[in-house]
């Protein structure tokens, strides 16, 4: 005797009965992204504050002037935003590297994992490693959290404005730069400390006994949250 079927499983069955549900998400991951949205409001009112002061001052440091050298070399001057360019890049790659651990965790493949997420490892330490020398860049400028910079020194990072205020302003700018950034580049870290774990669960063959790979879906969102954001820093800082 044949199994009889419902109407209702009939409908169920059809193509145009829709597909996964929107509600249909695994904790953790949902948990990922309440934590990203949370944090994603503390950058907007980081980022909304350097605004607000900047475009209500009558002159602000330059980024075309600023940010003009690439350390480590004899370039100091005609040469803006090559350096941060590097650096952008550098994290964009890692992106796309996590993109494809990600992609090789849904057909298990451990090896590829694993490497891409190495690969993800190492952009993530040379991005970190550029900032470092490009804040080291700056403190030799004169610009640091809360301290008084020489006029004389950094008037000609200006355009226009009242050179008397340019002291109070570059100050104000190094303390939104260096917290800002130093900001993200906290949380870029803490994303390099836990690719580190993750890929160390993926060689023992952690997430190949538990036959997912969901852990690494869940960090590369993560690390996209943080790329994303330096595209607004980015733009912030270095653009605007």
């Amino acid at each position: 005797m044949s199994a009889q079927v419902s109407p209702i499983d009939e409908v169920k069955s059809t193509p145009w009965s829709g597909g996964k549900s929107p509600f249909d998400v695994e904790y953790g991951k949902m948990m990922m992204w309440f934590f990203l949205l949370s944090d994603a409001f503390t950058f907007s009112s980081l980022l909304i504050s350097y605004g607000a002061l900047r475009f209500s001052s009558a002159s602000w440091p330059a980024p075309d002037l600023v940010f003009q050298s690439v350390p480590l070399t004899s370039i100091e001057h005609g040469a803006p935003l090559v350096f941060v360019g590097l650096m952008t890049f550098i994290l964009i790659m890692s992106s796309v590297t996590m993109v494809l651990a990600v992609e090789a965790g849904h057909r298990m493949a451990k090896k590829e994992v694993l490497w891409w997420m190495l690969a993800t490892i190492i952009g993530g330490f040379t991005f970190l490693g550029c900032q470092a020398l490009e804040w080291t860049h700056l403190h030799h400028e004169g610009f640091w959290w809360g301290s008084i910079p020489n006029v004389e020194e950094l008037k000609h990072l200006f355009k226009g404005g009242k050179e008397a205020t340019y002291g109070t302003y570059a100050q104000q700018f190094a303390n939104l730069f260096f917290t800002i950034t130093g900001f993200h580049g906290f949380h870029v870290f803490s994303g390099v400390v836990i690719n580190i774990i993750i890929t160390i669960n993926v060689l023992v063959g952690t997430y190949a006994k538990r036959g997912s790979y969901l852990m690494v879906e869940k960090v590369g969102l993560y690390w996209h949250f943080v790329d994303l954001v330096w595209v607004f820093v980015f733009t912030f800082f270095y653009l605007v």
